[in-house]
C-alpha cells in the first residue's frame, strides 16, 4: 500500500499529488491533514519556497521516525531545479528514510511565471514516476 503526502501553497503540488495519487488508486493527503501512515510506500511532495520544502512539510519531517521507509519524492518549483526535492531527500534520509527516486518538474510562480506549469507532458511524467517507484519499492 502507498501513500501521497504533500504541501502545496499555490495549488502546484496538490495538482501533481493527484495525479500521483490517482495513479496508485489511493487520496492523495494534505501534509497539515494527516499523520505518518503506519506502513506502505511513502510519496511525499512540495512545492519550493526559498529552495527548501514548505514548512508544514520540513515541520512533518522532523517531527516524525521513518526508519526503514522507502519514501519516493516529488516536487514542482519556479525554476524547476528541484531543490525543495533535495532538501526533503537529505532530511529523510537523516531521519532513516529509504529514497526510492524522486520527480520534479516547473510550477507556476507569482501569478504569471511559467503559466501552465506543471503541463499536461509533466503531469504524465509524475504519473510515470508512480508507476516506476511501485515497481522498485
Amino acid at each position: 500500500m502507498a501513500s501521497v503526502i504533500y504541501y502545496s501553497m499555490t495549488g502546484n503540488t496538490k495538482k501533481m499529488a493527484s495525479a500521483v495519487a490517482e495513479e496508485l488508486g489511493v487520496k492523495a493527503l494534505s501534509v497539515k491533514e494527516t499523520g505518518l501512515p503506519e506502513d506502505g510506500t511513502l510519496f511525499i511532495g512540495s512545492g519550493c519556497y526559498g529552495d527548501k520544502p514548505g514548512e508544514d512539510m520540513a515541520k512533518f519531517i522532523a517531527a516524525n521516525d521513518f526508519t526503514g521507509r522507502k519514501v519516493a519524492l516529488f516536487g514542482t518549483s519556479g525554476a524547476g531545479a528541484g531543490k525543495e526535492v533535495s532538501a526533503m531527500a537529505e532530511a529523510l534520509k537523516n531521519k532513516g528514510a529509504s529514497i526510492l527516486g524522486s520527480y520534479h518538474s516547473k510550477g507556476r510562480a507569482f501569478l504569471v511565471v511559467n503559466i501552465g506549469h506543471p503541463d499536461r507532458d509533466e503531469m504524465e511524467g509524475a504519473r510515470q514516476f508512480a508507476r516506476e517507484m511501485t515497481r522498485i519499492g
